[in-house]
């Protein structure tokens, strides 16, 4: 589990006045909020939502002291920091947690493969050094936030167009011709999923690609989150549905 931020101040959404500032009020006060999100999230960005933002020290050339954690939607907490999956993906590997990549010892992040970066990089290395097993290839793993779940309960990817994220998957098709193992991981920053599949309808060059990706051996898999006020970590694996 990772710890979230301390002294969460509940707000209520009015507006989000472009892809990276969120408007909010608390007990009248209009309050300006950084959202390290670009997606689209018009679903749960409407008025009268409720938010939880968190304090942050000021620093040279930023514009806002809060940062946008979390929205309640119900019961749900969902968080709107797509930062997030990758500490999530890390903390999980690190514990153990993580069964398709139980062999791997060693984690490193933000690895240079073709013209892109990708999130990570697993190496069956024991502590010692020595290989884990010869036999299993380095594994390039590519994660994705995903915060959209449809009212069936299916987590859905993207929520907007995204040339980037086919990209990525073309590059581990690349690695997987290479020997590599390659792997995209699809983090849902809720509880509520019990599906996931690509977004069809809203970018479907990129549901195509994942299709053709798993094909050719790339591996998918995604997980839903405990999301509370306090901690973020790990849940379930999930069904994929593609197409």
């Amino acid at each position: 589990m990772i710890k979230l931020p301390a002294g969460l101040v509940k707000a209520t959404f009015i507006s989000r006045p472009n892809r990276f500032t969120v408007i909010a009020v608390r007990d009248g006060q209009r309050l300006t909020a950084f959202l390290a999100d670009p997606g689209r999230l018009t679903e749960l960005l409407q008025p009268g939502a409720e938010l939880y933002l968190a304090p942050v020290p000021s620093r040279q050339g930023r514009k806002t002291a809060l940062d946008v954690v979390l929205l309640r939607m119900g019961d749900t907490f969902i968080s709107l920091d797509s930062r997030l999956p990758n500490r999530i993906f890390a903390a999980a590997f690190q514990a153990g947690r993580l069964e398709p990549f139980k062999n791997y010892r060693k984690l490193q992040a933000e690895v240079r493969a073709g013209a892109s970066r990708l999130d990570f990089l697993l190496m069956a290395e024991e502590r010692g050094g020595k290989p884990a097993r010869e036999e299993l290839p380095p594994c390039y793993v590519e994660v994705k936030s995903v915060t959209l779940v449809t009212d069936d309960k299916v987590a859905l990817f993207p929520d907007a167009p995204t040339s980037r994220g086919s990209r990525h998957l073309r590059e581990l098709m690349a690695l997987l011709s290479e020997g590599y193992r390659a792997a995209v991981v699809f983090i849902i920053q809720r509880e509520d999923a019990v599906s996931f599949a690509p977004n069809e309808a809203t970018d479907p060059l990129f549901a195509r690609t994942l299709g053709e990706a798993v094909a050719a051996g790339v591996e998918v898999y995604a997980y839903r989150c405990r999301i509370t006020p306090a901690v973020a970590g790990l849940s379930d694996p999930l069904a994929i549905k593609l197409l």
